[in-house]
């Protein structure tokens, strides 16, 4: 059986990386008429560069994020597992533009005041701040995202990003521009959008239909998995470095040092390693389509008629 599936349909067995989502059955219909209202707005509002277009998501990242699996000796009947239980994680916010350009990330920490932040002796502060990264604390109990880092977010990061653009391709303050994010209860309340008309009136805001994230939102599909994977492979190089270093000592019981304090100061390390692997124009230029049409943003005119 297992050799038919593989052989007749093309499939392997793996291991589940996210619960299954269930997406609305018009998707086709509600994707076709997102990329018909964005194609709308791009052609009123002359928004001829790439540049212009901005796609943003938010993920969870646990502290320790490790697999269910280790190795332990041959009929062992209990088996531990380093970070099993781990639930302690940290926001970041990643963002690319249709042109190619992945934006600075922000990291938002649980707490309420800058001591919840990673320390600026942690390694590679420096390099992180210097492609301007914000490392946030949540002002709450918890490290997600809220309308106030959201607005900061906006203020700091991609108010700045499009202004340095404008500039670049020589276009007016009033330039229009776009910013599509998810149907998230924070985007869409009357708050934030009121907000957004008051303080960024060029911005236009976009929304990926609901249910439809994994199947039409740029970050999502085509830039998590990679940013994600990229984490745990810093993560994993930070316990082996540890581990050999103390088995160096001759230790044979390894322990790992655990403590919120310590991990967040990693997570820089981490953070740092993502960028680099992702800040790569031709790989964010793979994934900025319309995934669920297969339609790059800046090709309407070219893909749809009467444009």
């Amino acid at each position: 059986m297992r050799r038919w599936v593989k052989k007749e349909l093309g499939w392997t067995e793996r291991k589940a990386t996210r619960a299954a989502q269930k997406i609305p059955d018009n998707w086709e219909d509600v994707c076709e008429q997102s990329t018909l209202r964005i194609a709308y707005q791009i052609k009123e509002f002359d928004i001829s560069e790439a540049a212009f277009f901005v796609n943003t998501d938010q993920t969870q990242v646990v502290f320790a994020p490790g697999d269910k699996l280790t190795y332990a000796p041959v009929g062992a009947k209990q088996v531990s597992l380093v970070g099993g239980d781990e639930k302690r994680a940290f926001t970041v916010l990643v963002a690319i533009a249709s042109d190619g350009t992945l934006l600075p990330f922000q990291v938002i920490y649980e707490g309420k005041s800058e001591r919840s932040c990673p320390s600026p002796k942690a390694p590679h502060y420096d390099e992180l701040l210097a492609t301007g990264a914000r490392l946030e604390f949540s002002g709450t109990k918890t490290y997600w995202s809220n309308i106030h880092t959201m607005q900061l977010w906006v203020d700091n990061t991609l108010a700045p990003y499009f202004n340095r653009r404008k500039q670049e391709f020589n276009r007016p303050e009033s330039q229009r521009t776009v910013l599509q994010w998810d149907v998230w209860s924070v985007h869409r309340s009357e708050e934030m959008r009121t907000w957004m008309r008051e303080n960024h009136p060029t911005i236009l805001v976009d929304y990926v239909p609901g249910g439809c994230t994994g199947v039409h939102q740029a970050c999502d599909v085509g830039i998590q998995r990679s940013f994600k994977h990229s984490i745990k492979r810093s993560y994993h190089q930070t316990m082996v470095e540890q581990m050999l270093e103390q088995m160096k000592d001759g230790k044979l019981d390894v322990a790992f040092d655990k403590r919120v304090g310590v991990l967040r100061d990693q997570s820089v390390g981490w953070l740092w390693d993502a960028f680099n692997s992702l800040n790569k124009k031709d790989f964010v230029k793979r994934v900025r389509t319309f995934p669920a049409l297969s339609i790059p943003i800046y090709n309407f005119k070219r893909s749809l008629p009467g444009l």
